[in-house]
């Protein structure tokens, strides 16, 4: 199993559902050393506005979310839905766990 720490839609229930099939059952965490900020990306209908993480190496930056166990299907799964605009890099979290976040692609 693969861990992945998420901040944003990949916590929905309904998204989980699409996505992988099954509602999955997380655990809150911390990311140090990160910051959320928005990114506009064009979808069908305009602009949308996107939360994504930027590492700003400074420990009192943090972001709460969810880390869930998730195989490797999970992953690939979870980086199409991400796209192009988002990458999938490895976080270690405050509990001193690695856990695969989105990240802004650069």
């Amino acid at each position: 199993m693969q861990k992945l720490f998420t901040y944003g839609t990949l916590q929905h229930p309904e998204v989980q559902e699409d996505l992988f099939g099954r509602t999955l059952k997380g655990t809150p965490e911390t990311l140090l050393g990160y910051r959320v900020k928005e990114i506009q990306i064009e979808e069908e209908f305009g602009l949308i506005n996107y939360p994504i993480i930027v590492e700003t190496e400074n420990p009192e930056d943090t972001i709460q979310g969810i880390v869930y166990d998730v195989t490797t299907n999970d992953l690939r799964q979870a980086d199409l839905y991400e796209g192009k605009h988002y990458k999938r890099v490895e976080v270690v979290l405050q509990s001193n766990q690695k856990a695969w976040a989105y990240s802004l692609v650069v």
